[in-house]
C-alpha cells in the first residue's frame, strides 16, 4: 500500500498516471461535496463544485510539472496561493442580501473556498486528508445543518418579515408583544413589500421562556389585515 502511494505521489519523478488518479479523486471529492448543494438547488452545485476542485488540483499538478519535469525552480505553492485568493472572487459572487435583508450563500461560498483547498490537497499528493475532509464536509452539510435548525428554532432571538395593509395592523401587532411582554429590539418599516404595494416590517424580537417561533408566527398571522409573516 505504502509503495503504491510513493508512487502515486511521483516519489520516483513525476508521470501521467498519478497525474491521472489526482484528477479524477478531485472530480469525485469535487462531486461529493457538490452534490447536497445541488439537492437544495442552489446557484453552485453540483459541476461547480467539481470544476473548482479539479481546478485546484490541476493547479498543483501544474507546479509539481514544472519542477519535476521542466526543471523550473521556483515557489511550488505559488500557484496554489493564487487559487485561494481567486476564490474570494467565486465565492462574493454566490452571498446574496435579498430584499428582505436575508444574507443568503454564505454555505455555499464556504463549500466553494474547501472544495479548492481539497483539490490543492488532492493535486499535492496529500489523499489522506483530502478524504477525510471531504467526509467532514458532508458530514457538517448533512448532519450538523439539523443541529443548527434546531437551535436556530429554539432560539430566544428572532427576525421576522411581516407583510400587512394598513397601519392599523402594525399597531395591533404591537400591542400583542407588549401584551405577552415579548420584547422589540429593533422595528425597520418599508413602504411596500418585495412583490406587492403593501407596506411591511422587519422585526427584531427577544421571546421569553417557553413561547415557541411558530405560537408567535401563527398569532402574528391572525392579526387582522396580515398578509404573510415570514422568519429571517
Amino acid at each position: 500500500m505504502s509503495e503504491l502511494l510513493n508512487y502515486l505521489r511521483f516519489a520516483d519523478g513525476f508521470h501521467m498516471w498519478g497525474a491521472v488518479f489526482r484528477m479524477a479523486l478531485a472530480v469525485i471529492c469535487g462531486g461529493i461535496i457538490g452534490i447536497e448543494r445541488e439537492y437544495k438547488r442552489r446557484p453552485a452545485g453540483f459541476r461547480t463544485h467539481i470544476l473548482i476542485c479539479l481546478g485546484a488540483s490541476l493547479t498543483t499538478l501544474t507546479s509539481q510539472y514544472l519542477y519535476l519535469e521542466m526543471n523550473w525552480f521556483t515557489d511550488l505553492a505559488r500557484l496554489g496561493a493564487q487559487v485561494i485568493a481567486g476564490m474570494g472572487f467565486i465565492g462574493a459572487g454566490t452571498i446574496i442580501v435579498t430584499k428582505r435583508r436575508q444574507v443568503k450563500g454564505l454555505t455555499t461560498a464556504a463549500g466553494l473556498f474547501v472544495s479548492a483547498i481539497v483539490g490543492l490537497a488532492i493535486g499535492a499528493g496529500y489523499f489522506e486528508a483530502a478524504l477525510i475532509a471531504t467526509l467532514l464536509i458532508l458530514l457538517i452539510e448533512l448532519v450538523l445543518s439539523r443541529l443548527e435548525y434546531f437551535i436556530m428554532s429554539t432560539s430566544r432571538n428572532i427576525n421576522l418579515y411581516i407583510e400587512y395593509k394598513e397601519n392599523q395592523c402594525l399597531i395591533l401587532m404591537t400591542e400583542y408583544l407588549r401584551t405577552h411582554r415579548i420584547g422589540v429590539t429593533d422595528l425597520q418599516i418599508t413602504k411596500s413589500g418585495a412583490a406587492s404595494q403593501n407596506p411591511c416590517a422587519i422585526f427584531s424580537l427577544d421571546l421569553p421562556r417557553k413561547f415557541s417561533h411558530d405560537k408567535l408566527m401563527t398569532a402574528l398571522a391572525g392579526v387582522e389585515g396580515v398578509v404573510s409573516v415570514e422568519e429571517l
